[in-house]
């Protein structure tokens, strides 16, 4: 006899599959006819595949806004990938292959011995729910898996990829309908009917233009097709976000360095800025003391000459009794000293004022020339935030024009040549150091 294959892909109700509760299409006086295979916590099968890659991941990271706090929660909110993927498995129809019937029965044990090898066969395919149901219409099985891929450049080194887990099992996408999901449901196909056909039973290939499909089943078909293939053109798009989004980063990363750079410079001028402030305002107070003085140093001056000039007119008469000697001991003496202390301690204090007003001028000069140098450095990083801002717009430019790939082409070529012209100038030097010796 022959039956058909229905492969088809499911919402990945875990708990209807499992019988958490029940839908208006079950039995539930046959549900204990139902095969669990597995049923583990999807959370605990992230936590298995990707812990270690996360940490991987995280410890590189030196902005906290990029670290990763829950993987399982980054894809299921993310529209990426799925956090998981179902497919539902049945032989023939109601009609043909009813589960109260002998032949439901004999298509339950085809299913659960397709179901015995399917995680060996695919190992990219985490599986961690499968149940084969025999309480509904017709016998039928429902796989719930984890795709995943290792040894990514991108991201996490092993993270979640429907494309790249099917690709890891030899299936590589060519056209928009040979993608590597319809080689593998293909692939996985054919298993099932070689099962079938151990049990006597031929598979029964049906075209997309048979009669029996009505306008729209074919139509449905097609749509599906549709789907498929724009799918893949989304993924593929969306993978080449991610190394245009990576790209981005480390064209930020850099801006953000010269940013850093540039508010530092800022601070060390705004600082610079008030010490030059402070030194001017001390160097016009010293000022205005040295003016203050001056005329006073200048009257000292005609006060030194007034007493030095002449001592008849400076020292005052001797007594009608006074001697000689006691007039210059008592009068003249302490009179000169008295005017040569006074004299000597104004002009100390002037010399120590013209010092201060010397350093301070000084002082405030050595600080706007450190203005003037900060200055010229906050121009420098801003022209160089620009250029790298520049930079980072054509790159998007070119690669929007040329392609990814031959972009990625061109810099490698590029990369291999400078290598190549460093190690003839390492080996020209050398050449020149032996003559030398």
């Amino acid at each position: 006899m022959k039956r058909t294959i229905s492969f088809m892909t499911g919402k990945g109700s875990v708990n209807h599959n499992s019988r958490k509760f029940h839908a208006k299409n079950t039995d539930p006086e046959r549900s204990y006819l139902n095969v669990e295979y597995c049923n583990e916590n999807i959370k605990d099968v992230y936590h298995e595949l990707f812990d270690e890659a996360l940490a991987r991941y995280n410890e590189k990271q030196t902005r906290n806004d990029r670290r990763i706090d829950d993987y399982y929660e980054k894809i299921r909110a993310g529209k990426q990938e799925k956090p998981f993927h179902e497919i539902i498995l049945q032989i023939g129809d109601r009609d043909t292959m009813g589960a109260e019937t002998e032949e439901g029965r004999l298509a339950a044990k085809i299913l659960g011995e397709y179901m015995q090898d399917f995680q060996r066969r695919n190992p990219t395919l985490r599986v961690f729910s499968a149940h084969l149901h025999m309480d509904e219409a017709t016998p039928h099985l429902h796989i719930d898996f984890v795709p995943y891929t290792t040894g990514s450049k991108r991201g996490l080194d092993t993270r979640v990829s429907l494309k790249q887990a099917l690709s890891a099992l030899g299936f590589k996408g060519g056209t928009r309908r040979e993608t590597e999901l319809n080689q593998w449901v293909v692939a996985e196909k054919q298993q099932l009917a070689s099962i079938m056909l151990e049990h006597g039973i031929e598979w029964a290939q049906k075209g997309t233009h048979e009669k029996h499909l009505s306008l729209l089943d074919f139509e449905k078909q097609e749509r599906a097709k549709e789907v498929s293939a724009l799918e893949k053109q989304k993924a593929e798009l969306e993978e080449h976000n991610v190394i245009m989004q990576e790209v981005n980063a480390k064209y930020l990363d850099q801006l953000e360095n010269v940013e850093k750079d540039i508010f530092s410079a800022q601070e060390s001028r705004e600082k610079a800025d008030k010490q030059a402030e402070q030194a001017k305002k001390m160097a016009a107070q010293y000022e205005k003391k040295l003016t203050e003085i001056a005329p006073m140093v200048k009257e000292m001056e005609r006060f030194a000459e007034k007493y030095t000039a002449d001592p008849e007119e400076v020292l005052p008469e001797a007594g009608t009794l006074e001697t000689g000697k006691s007039y210059r001991e008592k009068k003249a003496k302490p009179l000169i000293k008295k005017i040569v202390t006074v004299l000597r301690s104004i002009y100390r204090a002037y010399l120590d004022l013209a010092r201060r007003f010397s350093d301070m001028q000084r002082s405030y000069e050595r600080a706007w020339s450190k203005v003037n140098s900060l200055t010229d450095r906050v121009e420098e990083l801003w022209n160089e935030n620009r250029a790298l801002k520049e930079r980072l717009g054509d790159f998007n430019r070119v690669e929007r024009v040329l392609g990814r790939d031959t972009v990625k082409s061109i810099v490698q070529k590029e990369k291999s040549l400078e290598e190549v012209q460093r190690m003839q100038k390492q080996r020209q030097k050398r050449k020149i150091d032996r003559g030398e010796r």
